[in-house]
């Protein structure tokens, strides 16, 4: 049996899917807990050691997790959220727990390459830990958060390409499924060559978006 056309735009559309519902679930876990990874550390804004420690060795276990392990060790809760653990729906699962944490390293990567100068500076003017925060940090970091969020979604789409070895569908269940178990090398190729200019496409138009950022 030979991939169609149409095949090929579904596993593209299912990738699709897959990357940008994991990515705006997992932002909205990862940018909270990579916020508090920054505020709570010793001599931040909102110093406390028992939360930070808490984070860090949480997201530690977590990113510490292979994606694949991940997938088969949370089955159950993904058959509790979801009602299975197969399909496209099901992959967003486990790709929000594998992101999640990960996004959390690096909007705390970029928010602590911010000057202590512009917190010192916001403190100064009598600014709340609030206001310190999404009016100061997170704008000065701006262009590099962008970057970072551009590098999330280029590790989900790998990500999402192996779920298909566990028939999360999109290109890595069409590359498993007619590439590799029927031998089509011409399947494999395209996938991959499919995989290559998404993430091309991503990181270039991330790229463009810092320097806008920066230059603003």
């Amino acid at each position: 049996m030979q991939v169609n056309q149409s095949q090929i735009l579904e596993a593209l559309w299912e990738t699709f899917y897959m990357t940008g519902a994991s990515f705006v679930f997992s932002l909205v876990i990862g940018l909270p807990l990579g916020i508090l990874l920054v505020v709570t550390r010793k001599g931040h804004l909102l110093e406390n050691e028992v939360v930070f420690n808490i984070l860090n060795i949480v997201i530690n276990i977590f990113r510490s997790i292979p994606f694949i392990i991940l997938m088969v060790a949370i089955i159950p809760l993904t058959r509790l959220i979801v009602g299975t653990s197969i399909g496209t729906a099901a992959a967003i699962v486990p790709l929000v727990f594998y992101a999640g944490p990960y996004i959390a390293r690096l909007i705390e990567n970029s928010l602590l390459e911010v000057d202590k100068g512009v917190i010192e500076a916001a403190q100064a003017m009598g600014a709340s830990p609030g206001q310190i925060i999404f009016r100061f940090l997170i704008p000065e970091a701006l262009s590099s958060l962008v970057l970072a969020l551009t590098i999330a979604i280029v590790g989900l789409i790998g990500a999402s390409a192996m779920a298909g070895a566990i028939g999360g569908g999109g290109l890595g269940d069409l590359a498993i499924t007619y590439g590799y178990q029927r031998f089509d090398t011409m399947v494999m190729f395209l996938t991959v060559a499919i995989l290559v200019v998404l993430v091309q496409g991503v990181q270039s138009l991330g790229n463009l978006m810092s320097r806008r950022v920066r230059r603003s």
